[in-house]
């Protein structure tokens, strides 16, 4: 397996006119910056800095990408929140999450990823908006939410009192591995079919023939 990566001339076999030649310089310092960068690297910056056009750079972070993946290696340069990150391959993730929880500080629990969840689908979403959906107060999750920086207020509601509007940050799209919130999967896809819910309908229902009769022995 050849785990080399030898830096194309040009970034197309097809290159527009006056692109410029993409030397070994060029993509060892794109790799640079990236490895270095604690966020995700937005291309505009990293055209500014390698002194090169957006669609080169786009280009040859697609072209790093590829070839990365066909050496093997256990990392990948993805493109997550609106830039470029490398991070660890999916087929390695056992040992990095052993590595990374082993002693680390606790998982989200139960009732914030919950809250999460509600946040991510229905942003901008009001504390009290929350509280209806959920069935409780969600101030003591919010905090914790916002202390792990996934969500933050965005604006306030234009209706009476004005409240307090949450959504969620480019930290949770980073944790989550996606470009934009149009990369959520669609939420039908965890909601039951048609003939679960009736099924469950007809199991939950109370029949007046199963009920206890008044004054009837219990």
């Amino acid at each position: 397996m050849n785990d080399t990566l030898d830096p194309p001339e040009r970034h197309d076999a097809e290159p527009m006119a006056g692109e410029p030649t993409i030397d070994a310089e060029a993509v060892r310092a794109l790799e640079a910056v990236i490895l270095v960068a604690t966020e995700p690297v937005p291309p505009q910056l990293l055209a500014d800095v390698l002194g090169l056009p957006m669609v080169v750079v786009e280009r040859l972070c697609e072209r790093l990408a590829e070839a990365y993946e066909a050496a093997g290696h256990g990392f990948q340069l993805v493109r997550v929140a609106g830039g470029y990150r490398y991070q660890s391959h999916p087929d390695v993730a056992g040992y990095v999450e052993r590595f990374v929880l082993d002693g680390q500080r606790a998982r989200l629990s139960g009732a914030a990823l919950e809250t999460l969840a509600i946040v991510a689908y229905k942003q901008p979403i009001s504390r009290a908006q929350i509280a209806s959906i959920r069935g409780v107060d969600p101030d003591g999750v919010l905090r914790t939410l916002m202390a792990r920086g996934y969500i933050d207020q965005v604006g306030r509601d234009h209706g009476p009192g004005q409240a307090l509007l949450f959504g969620t940050t480019a930290q949770f799209l980073e944790k989550l591995g996606l470009d934009s919130l149009d990369d959520l999967p669609a939420i039908a896809d965890f909601l039951p079919g048609a003939d679960v819910v009736e099924a469950l309908e007809v199991g939950l229902r109370i029949r007046p023939d199963a009920a206890t009769p008044a004054g009837g022995d219990a």
